[in-house]
């Protein structure tokens, strides 16, 4: 049952860096509104782990397996009937190609888009995207807290070209309405009166981007 006024928009999608926190957030939200929660599921990816430990052997193949998922994923629910409930989602499919561009190489991103582009994708647009930013360090420990064994291979300068990366996406972002959220010193989860405060900044949400600095 839900557990605020609030009414949440029937397409919700939480964004942000390995680390920062959107896929307890997206898991808490679902669960408040009696919403779907779509998940990316990485632990099904096979070639991650590899990934982690040896990027520039494992980066295509891993990359090729998370947009078939995704796409799968995403066909799947624009084909249900997305008045009936509503979904939250922890990815945009955008990152897939955030994430190519990072990871590959010339003569594998350059694959890698034909591919994207003879898959002929129809996803639904989110009606809000929630995006989570928190600085490198702040990612390192929670990660390292969260303590997921492949995941302890990932080296700083990695998250900080991601960190980057993002930032620069979501500068330039206008499909759907989008909220920026400092999650640097937040804890959604923990922490209620941090969950409520978001949730009131979502009732009060209008088109167009808008910021959010939790108060302490």
């Amino acid at each position: 049952m839900a557990t605020h006024s609030l009414t949440l928009p029937r397409y919700v999608v939480v964004e942000g860096t390995i680390g920062v926190g959107k896929t307890s957030l997206a898991r808490r939200l679902a669960e408040s509104f009696n919403a779907s929660l779509v998940l990316e599921e990485a632990e099904d990816n096979p070639f991650l782990e590899r990934f982690y430990r040896n990027p520039q052997q494992a980066a295509l193949p891993a990359q090729l397996f998370f947009l078939f998922q995704r796409a799968k994923q995403l066909e799947v629910l624009n084909q249900q009937d997305l008045f009936t409930a509503a979904h939250v989602a922890d990815y945009l499919l955008d990152k897939d190609r955030l994430f190519a561009g990072v990871n590959l190489d010339a003569d594998e991103l350059a694959l890698y888009e034909k591919v994207y582009t003879h898959l002929s994708l129809d996803v639904p647009t989110p009606d809000l995207v929630i995006y989570l930013q928190a600085p490198t360090d702040v990612l390192l420990e929670r990660i390292a807290q969260r303590g997921i064994e492949y995941e302890q291979h990932i080296e700083r300068s990695y998250l900080e070209k991601l960190n980057a990366a993002y930032a620069g996406f979501f500068h330039d972002y206008r499909a759907a309405p989008l909220l920026i959220v400092n999650a640097a010193q937040a804890d959604f989860i923990n922490r209620e009166r941090d969950y409520q405060q978001l949730l009131t900044e979502l009732a009060r949400l209008r088109p167009g981007r808008q910021y959010f600095n939790p108060a302490y």
